[in-house]
């Protein structure tokens, strides 16, 4: 460390002079490479910093690390330190990755400019957030640099968040906005997609066709560059979250810890979960498996809450186990052409995870109402099985990974009533909605197409160059592939 020391002092005495010609960034811009105190500067204090860090042998972190990691080997070493030095003195640094300014750009600062650490319900972080639409057609910005709004920021999400280094966001404004032409709302998920490679349109395809298939809703999303406390880290798709909401899941609102017995019918929203939170409601299916339901809303049950669902579960479960194939009972408790739409739909993406987890339903109040099946969520299993030789001969439910462990689906479907539903559905999708998805395809891509090559910068491990060819080379033949023996199975040539 004698030769860093030395080299402090040589720089130290022109520091003076040298940061005059420093450019302060501002907040609404990119912190500079080097930046290592989040000062918007690189100074003497970047360089203690750094050398701080290194003494700790402190881990490089490919999300927080970028303005650290000087030199982009990506570690932090006493290259970087060096090559803070020779910025001091006026040399200039590699810049930073930057948006493609094709999209707009959401600007989110956690207060103290403060890293994102935890996805825990208590560990919320205040932040200042704007949106510049970059000029671009049909969007309006929000707030500004000079002037920006509140939210609360923190993790979301499971193996996303463990074993991802991009990271998706739950944020929570301090006031509704209508953000991106979406309906107004305080409630949003910013979705990274770090673990769909699939031309991005794991979720976009299976969403879309659900709204076109009339489901009472589906989470509409919109493409976004991010701006994290100064660090550039990609492409994002602002998202709708799933919660009870007019605009949203319509249905009436149960409050948590209720009592009341006429009040406890609805309205429930439900998900099948694959990691069973705590407080979940287990089930055992007539197969042995558990079927671990998280209730939404409420999110916090009594006693008599508790009951209710569980019952309402049991029943609902028991009745779809019958030896009579020709039985309507699991009816009464399902709405069967909910389920019909909702299971088309995954089929024809070939998501295999799709009654695995992240399956929701929902439940109005009153003693006769039956479980809606939607709306639709984390698809991010569709399109994986396809290689351009593969041939699909199975239902998502059939010989299934390892990791998937389907929920009803496979017993429903013995029943000839609800394959008659499919087949009507079918139909209509095969006719009125598939027609369209191509251009619905094209669209998407063009839109996020160039920001696709800058999240490639950013995230090389996750992206990949053209983003429109992987889609064609994958998603798009994967789908029609899958609908075209579906269509085999299911259509009115038969």
């Amino acid at each position: 460390m004698i030769r860093l020391k030395n080299k402090y002092l040589l720089f130290c005495a022109l520091t003076v002079l040298a940061m005059s010609s420093l450019a302060a960034h501002a907040q609404s811009g990119l912190r500079p490479r080097g930046d290592v105190n989040r000062d918007w500067e690189v100074n003497i204090a970047d360089v203690n910093a750094l050398a701080d860090s290194v003494m700790k042998g402190v881990a490089y972190h490919s999300l927080y690390s970028y303005a650290a990691d000087v030199n982009a080997d990506k570690e932090i070493n006493i290259a970087d330190i060096n090559m803070v030095i020779d910025a001091i003195l006026g040399k200039q640094l590699p810049p930073m990755p930057s948006f493609s300014g094709t999209l707009p750009v959401l600007y989110i600062n956690t207060e103290g400019y403060r890293d994102i650490v935890s996805k825990e319900r208590e560990d919320y972080m205040h932040a200042d957030w704007w949106l510049d639409a970059m000029g671009i057609d049909g969007y309006e910005s929000l707030g500004s640099s000079e002037e920006p709004l509140g939210m609360q920021i923190k993790g979301r999400g499971n193996a996303t968040w463990t074993n991802m280094d991009k990271k998706p966001y739950r944020l929570k404004f301090d006031q509704k906005h209508p953000v991106l032409g979406m309906p107004s709302n305080k409630h949003w998920t910013l979705l990274a997609y770090a673990d769909t490679w699939m031309g991005k349109m794991n979720d976009a395809l299976p969403f879309e066709i659900g709204r076109r298939m009339d489901m009472a809703w589906n989470p509409l999303q919109e493409p976004v560059e991010v701006v994290l406390n100064g660090q550039y880290i990609g492409l994002y798709f602002l998202t709708e979250k799933i919660r009870v909401d007019k605009d949203r899941v319509n249905i009436i609102e149960q409050a948590d810890n209720e009592t009341d017995p006429d009040k406890i019918s609805g309205g429930w929203l439900l998900e099948i979960d694959n990691y069973g939170e705590p407080g979940s409601i287990k089930i055992i299916e007539g197969n042995g498996q558990t079927i671990k339901f998280t209730s939404h809303s409420p999110e916090v049950m009594s006693d008599v809450q508790r009951e209710y669902i569980f019952a309402f579960l049991h029943a609902t479960n028991d009745s779809i186990y019958s030896n009579d194939t020709l039985s309507h009972a699991w009816e009464q408790y399902i709405d069967i052409d909910s389920l019909a739409v909702f299971y088309l739909v995954q089929e024809a993406v070939d998501n295999p995870e799709a009654f695995s987890g992240s399956c929701f339903m929902h439940k109005q109040r009153g003693d006769s109402t039956k479980l809606i099946f939607g709306p639709m969520w984390d698809c991010g299993s569709s399109f994986q099985r396809y290689t351009p030789s593969y041939e699909f001969n199975d239902f998502i439910y059939e010989n299934l990974p390892s990791y998937c462990h389907a929920k009803w689906i496979g017993e429903i479907a013995k029943y000839p009533h609800f394959q008659e539903r499919v087949r009507y559905h079918w139909q209509r999708f095969y006719e009125e909605v598939y027609p369209t998805m191509d251009a619905y395809i094209d669209e998407f891509a063009a839109k996020i197409e160039q920001a696709c090559e800058y999240d490639y910068v950013r995230w090389p491990q996750y992206s990949s160059h053209n983003n429109t060819l992987k889609l064609n080379l994958y998603t798009r033949p994967s789908f029609h592939k899958k609908v075209a023996w579906l269509n085999t199975q299911w259509g009115t040539n038969l």
